[in-house]
């Protein structure tokens, strides 16, 4: 008994038929029999409307020659990958290897790029990006707003990047970009205990305002630049404060905080930053410390006071000699004196004149 087998192919599929695992050729359009007793013939229909050719045997179906002027054949090396595009759409990225795509249903447009230059740029990065398949081949990364990033490739320096969007070829190259803020960042440094020249320990609190003005340094010169900062200003701290006495600290805080500022500022540079300030923003004395000086300020304004007060005095007294001797050489102006006063305590009320003796009464009624 024969075996008979019906395939039936539409006009936008293609029949690949195989006999005994070789490949023989490709079926059009049409209804097609065949007899198979010992089950050796295969045909496998495929729609043209997907164009990528996607089979476990293409090597042997594009050895044949049979898909010559019917489809689009890469043979991608190690160093290709290739952009396929649709209708003008993207579709997705190849890797290396073979592949075929139908003509003649679909437009397909492919694109062969050299991933040796393993920074990949297209005027439709974004696009490309989106792929489902980018990921496979594409190490994507963006670089923010006020940021830069610091490219290096196989551990080099390559480039400093200005804010968008990148990509990087897998397989070719170890890719690594650096992601860097611009931005004015503050540093607090805070709760540091230190000793000054007569052995008083104070805590400080300080703050470094700072923006990176390097990007290849601040990423190169330290595994962590915000930390080696923050190092580097406590030992200018202590190195500083460290040689002074307490009082000639709080006299002077101004000049503390430019020395630290200067010391801090050279040292930032190395580190590809530059300072906008640095400040003391807390001193904190010990509670006995503290009692101390809140006496010697108390007996310090004491003595002021006293001082002040002792010059008032002084000052009131020198007034009164000057007022008597004006007195003494001009006795008008005395008389007018005497009659100021009589004319308050007139004033203030009732005023009683006893004449005790004679000739007093004259010498009133002639001040009168």
């Amino acid at each position: 008994m024969f075996l008979l087998k019906r395939y039936k192919i539409r006009s936008y599929e293609v029949g690949l038929y195989f006999r005994d695992g070789e490949f023989r050729g490709l079926i059009e359009q049409g209804t097609r029999w065949f007899i198979d007793p010992l089950g050796k013939v295969r045909v496998d229909v495929v729609s043209k409307r997907e164009p990528w050719l996607v089979h476990d045997k293409l090597d042997l179906i594009v050895n044949s020659g049979a898909l010559k002027d019917r489809a689009v054949v890469l043979d991608l090396q190690d160093h290709e990958r290739a952009l396929v595009w649709i209708e003008n759409r993207f579709s997705h990225i190849l890797p290396a290897g073979l592949f075929a795509y139908w003509s003649g249903q679909k437009k397909v447009r492919i694109e062969v790029i050299d991933a040796r230059q393993v920074r990949f740029e297209h005027p439709e990065l974004k696009v490309i990006a989106r792929s489902p398949l980018a990921q496979r081949t594409l190490d994507v990364c963006s670089v923010n707003r006020d940021h830069v990033g610091v490219l290096f490739i196989d551990g080099r320096y390559i480039d400093t990047l200005a804010p968008g969007l990148y990509a990087f070829w897998k397989g070719q190259s170890d890719a690594k970009v650096v992601e860097v803020d611009l931005r004015e960042t503050m540093v607090d440094v805070s709760g540091q205990d230190i000793m000054t020249a007569d052995k008083v320990t104070l805590r400080l609190n300080a703050v470094v305002t700072y923006k990176v003005a390097d990007a290849r340094k601040a990423v190169s010169q330290t595994d962590d630049v915000r930390q080696a900062l923050y190092r580097e200003t406590q030992l200018v701290l202590r190195s500083v404060i460290g040689a002074r006495e307490l009082d000639a600290f709080l006299t002077d805080k101004d000049a503390v905080g430019s020395e630290v500022e200067d010391n801090v500022r050279r040292r930032a540079g190395e580190l590809g930053l530059e300072i906008a300030s640095v400040g003391i923003r807390d001193v904190i004395l010990p509670g006995d410390m503290k009692d101390l000086m809140n006496k010697v300020t108390e007996a310090r304004k004491a003595a002021e006071a006293n001082l002040i007060s002792r010059r008032e005095e002084t000052a009131a007294m020198r007034s009164q000699a000057n007022t008597a001797k004006l007195l003494a050489d001009n006795p008008v102006l005395m008389r007018l004196r005497e009659l100021e006063i009589l004319e308050k305590l007139a004033s203030n009320g009732k005023l009683n004149i006893v004449v005790g003796e004679k000739g007093l009464s004259d010498r009133v009624v002639n001040l009168l």
